[in-house]
Formats: C-alpha cells, sequence, structure tokens
C-alpha cells in the first residue's frame, strides 16, 4: 500500500469485508447498506455516524487504490460496492480476517481475536492466530500491524493495524492513530462529485445499451 488510508477508508474497508463473509447474500453492497455497515453500533470500535458524503469519498479514494470497485447490474439502476483486497494486497484468508476485526474494533489481544475471527475465518489454535499476525507483522515491504507496548497492569499484549498511521497509547491506555491521513471538506466534495460523474457515466452507457438493443429488435 503505498500510502495511509483515512480513518473512514479504514472502516468502509473493513465493513465491505466482513459483510462479504458474513452476510453473502446481501454483497455486495448498496450505499445505504455500506453507510449502516459502517455506522452500526456493534461489533464497532469506535462507534462512528458517517453521512453518505464521507463514505462516498471513502469509496472514491479506495477505488483509487484498487481496494474497491462499483458494480452495476443491468436489472438494477443502484451502484453496489465490494472490495478487491484480497487480490491487491495479495492476502490469505486468514490475514485478512484478523486485519478486518483490528480495522473494525480496534486493538485487541490474540484470545479476543481468536473468539472475533469466529465467523471470519477458521483458526485452530492461539498460535496460529499469532502466527498470523507475525506474518502481518513481518512483511517484507512495510508491516500492517504493530504489537502495542504492553502497560503497567495489562496482563496480554494487544495488537492495532497500521493501515491509517502509526498507533500511540496514551496515559488512559486508550490507542489513537498517531499519523493519519488528513482530508478537508473540499476533498471529500471532489471525491463524492468524482464518483457521482463515474456512475452517471455508467447509467448513460447502460441506456445507450438498452436503446442499442431495442433498435435491432425493429431491423
Amino acid at each position: 500500500m503505498d500510502q495511509f488510508l483515512t480513518d473512514a477508508d479504514v472502516r468502509v474497508l473493513g465493513a465491505l469485508i466482513e459483510k462479504q463473509i458474513t452476510t453473502p447474500d446481501n454483497y455486495p453492497l448498496s450505499l445505504n447498506a455500506l453507510v449502516s455497515a459502517c455506522n452500526q453500533s456493534s461489533n464497532r470500535q469506535p462507534v462512528v455516524s458517517y453521512g453518505e458524503e464521507t463514505v462516498l469519498a471513502a469509496i472514491t479514494r479506495l477505488r483509487r487504490a484498487s481496494l474497491v470497485r462499483g458494480i452495476q447490474r443491468i436489472d438494477s439502476r443502484v451502484t453496489k460496492y465490494e472490495h478487491t483486497a484480497g487480490d491487491t494486497l495479495d492476502i490469505s484468508e486468514q490475514e485478512i480476517a484478523v486485519l478486518s476485526v483490528l480495522m473494525l474494533r480496534g486493538p485487541n489481544t490474540v484470545g479476543e481475536l481468536r473468539t472475533r475471527t469466529e465467523r471470519l475465518a477458521t483458526f485452530e489454535s492461539l498460535p496460529e492466530i499469532e502466527s498470523t499476525l507475525t506474518a502481518l507483522i513481518e512483511r517484507e515491504k512495510e508491516p500492517w500491524v504493530v504489537r502495542l507496548p504492553r502497560k503497567a497492569g495489562q496482563k496480554e499484549v494487544r495488537y492495532a493495524h497500521v493501515l491509517s498511521g502509526e498507533v500511540a497509547v496514551d496515559s488512559s491506555d486508550s490507542a489513537t492513530t498517531a499519523i493519519s491521513a488528513t482530508v478537508s471538506p473540499v476533498d471529500d466534495r471532489v471525491a463524492v462529485l468524482e464518483q457521482t460523474v463515474s456512475e452517471l457515466r455508467s447509467e448513460v452507457a447502460d441506456i445507450r445499451r438498452h436503446l442499442e438493443e431495442f433498435r435491432k429488435q425493429f431491423e
């Protein structure tokens, strides 16, 4: 990955990964469904309240990074979205399961990851989780996960993703991103406009295709 993702990018990508596995019948996701997936109060840390503009802007950035693509079927005018992280990042099923939990739920211990990845991938033991974490930490190009320093009173080490920058632990023991890509409101609006233009072009192409098929019936 050539650059850090924003927090919104991470939430959108993590939600798509999760829903592909847990609700395959409803996947890919429409914009409304994706907004709901990002904002749900369960299995999310922190809980957010993103609007459509924020999610659309994140989709645009993720599409540029080849991590998300839009799909518009002939029988529907609604564009739906799916992630392409598996192919783009060349990541295993177990690695993407662990990464998605860290993306959606913040820093986790090995035990928490074992429990929270049950619906996403099969892990036979805690050492298998640890092995997957090690692979994400010791990647050849750059780490996607880091081991957080153990603080006084903590019994277990926690792990966090670094897709949106380095992670710092403050005095209250809550992990926050220290380096994160910043996006101004203007950037968000431009990204939304670009997304809208792209979808309108797709709709026009679809209409033209239908018109051509209709004309051929009378030739």
